[in-house]
């Protein structure tokens, strides 16, 4: 039963996103949607961020150092920086802005904010298990490519995903991917 409401919860947001909705209301709700939504706003590109800011304080030392017009390229250098900064702040931030719970002894509902980087996800309805040497094969032949996307594992301890799962060497249940 717990399997289908994550389901629904995340076609629910996926439906929202591909509509270009700002926010949606999720309901009923359980406590692994709640993990499962901290997982997803928890987790971003981080490595193409870092990357984005080195190639921006590379070409504001690049314009300091030229002689000519250095006033006008320092300028330029430090509008760019500002732009990527805020690429920074977006791509870092996760695959959704925030989410908040109402009433959670209750039926309760969830209001999620969305960025609008989520092309897909999925909770599988059926419990596979998955062994810590094994989730790296797993996540090669469910997600799209290599460079994004996040495989939502439940562990002994806790909601992780693929990446803290094998840092910490814990298998578990695979509860569904996000990318």
């Amino acid at each position: 039963m717990g399997r289908r409401i994550l389901n629904d919860a995340l076609q629910k947001m996926l439906n929202a996103e591909r509509r270009g909705n700002a926010s949606t209301t999720l309901q009923p709700i359980s406590g692994t949607i709640i993990a499962f939504l901290n997982v997803m706003k928890s987790r971003g590109s981080l490595s193409l961020s870092l990357l984005l800011l080195v190639f921006s304080l590379h070409f504001l030392l690049n314009a300091v150092n030229c002689s000519c017009k250095r006033e006008l390229f320092v300028f330029l250098s430090m509008k760019k920086l500002l732009k990527s900064f805020r690429k920074l702040q977006l791509i870092a931030s996760g695959y959704i802005k925030d989410f908040q719970v109402f009433d959670p002894h209750r039926v309760g509902r969830i209001s999620v904010e969305l960025f609008g980087r989520l092309k897909d996800c999925k909770a599988l309805s059926y419990r596979q298990d998955i062994k810590a040497k094994d989730i790296e094969k797993y996540r090669i032949r469910m997600l799209p490519t290599r460079q994004w996307g996040y495989v939502v594992i439940t562990t002994p301890n806790g909601v992780l995903d693929h990446e803290d799962a094998i840092k910490q060497n814990v298998g578990g249940q695979v509860l569904g991917f996000f990318h």
